[in-house]
Formats: C-alpha cells, structure tokens, sequence
C-alpha cells in the first residue's frame, strides 16, 4: 500500500489555496525561465510596478535567465507554481532573497500575481525567506515596498517588520532577526 503522504525534497511543499488550486512550493529553478518571462505579460502594470518600482512591459531573457540561476551560497529563490515539471509549470508567485556583500543582512522580494492574490501566499512565502535567513544567522532582513502596497504593508507589519525608512514612495521595512550586536 502506498504511503498516503508523498515524501518531498527539502523545500518542497504542497499547498492548496482557499479558491482550491493546488500550488507546488519549491525552489526556483533554470527550467523556470521561460515561464517567468511568458507569464510577465499577464501581470498588471501596477504589480510590475510594485515588485521592480518601475514600469517594464517585458523582462529581458537575460534578466530572467539571471533570476533563475541563483547562488546557493548567498541566495533563496522560492516560486509557487502549478504541480507541473520545472518548465512546464505556471508560475504564479515568486520570493526571493539575497544576502548582502556584509554577510550579515539580506534583502528580500516577493511578487503575487493578482490571479492568486490575497490567499495567504505572500505571507507564507515570507515565513520561508525567515526560516531560510536563520538558517543562515543572519542578523537583519529587509525590503523597499512602494508606500502604495498597502497589502505588503500590512503583512510585513503582522509579521514584526518595523518601518526603517521612507523617501521617494518608498518605504524600507525590516525584521531583526538576532539581537543587535552591543558596541
């Protein structure tokens, strides 16, 4: 008999949203490129605008083929996407996070498309950029969200970031994640 729970790799999960579409959480990958890039055209405009702070009507392939292929050393890129092979899949969100040149720090994106927006994903996806950022010790996590992202907002505000800074529509949000080194 088989077992009824699939043993996944390492962050790999199953997730099935409210409106009852079932979403493969995994980390991106290089088969994902041409996906992404297809699956541009149907962000809306202020999506776009949000998640890259300014206007684009399409991502270039070599943009893409670079967000793709990440360092595992000082990257994490998770996608939500149809249960599909890598390359085939519709990728319906993305979050990622890269740590600074200090080794200390990591700034953080996430982009939902409007199709599955407002579900829970972006938080879910943002509590795996934290778990993967202790992983690696490191002491801060942040991101610059457009003050007009109030949904952002929100939730980086329900999950402890604290408003860093603000300029230009810009709002800097952080979530300390070890203590303040004392000096």
């Amino acid at each position: 008999m088989a077992s009824s729970r699939e043993r996944l790799p390492p962050w790999h999960e199953r997730q099935r949203l409210p409106n009852g579409r079932e979403l493969l959480i995994r980390p991106i990958r290089p088969e994902d490129a041409e996906p992404l890039r297809a699956g541009f055209s149907l962000l809306q405009p202020d999506e776009v605008r949000q998640r890259f702070l300014h206007s684009l009507r399409e991502i270039s392939a070599e943009s893409v083929e670079r967000f793709t292929r990440i360092n595992p050393k000082t990257e994490f890129a998770l996608v939500a996407a149809e249960p599909l092979p890598p390359g085939e899949a519709l990728v319906g969100a993305v979050a990622r996070i890269s740590i600074d040149p200090d080794g200390r720090n990591a700034e953080f994106a996430i982009l939902v498309s409007h199709y599955i927006a407002g579900m829970g994903l972006g938080r879910y996806l943002m509590t795996r950029l934290v778990k993967w950022s202790r992983g690696k010790q490191l002491e801060r996590i942040y991101g610059d969200v457009m003050e007009s992202n109030l949904p952002m907002l929100s939730l980086a505000k329900s999950l402890g970031f604290v408003r860093e800074s603000q300029q230009d529509g810009l709002v800097r949000v952080s979530l300390q994640l070890l203590p303040e080194p004392q000096g």
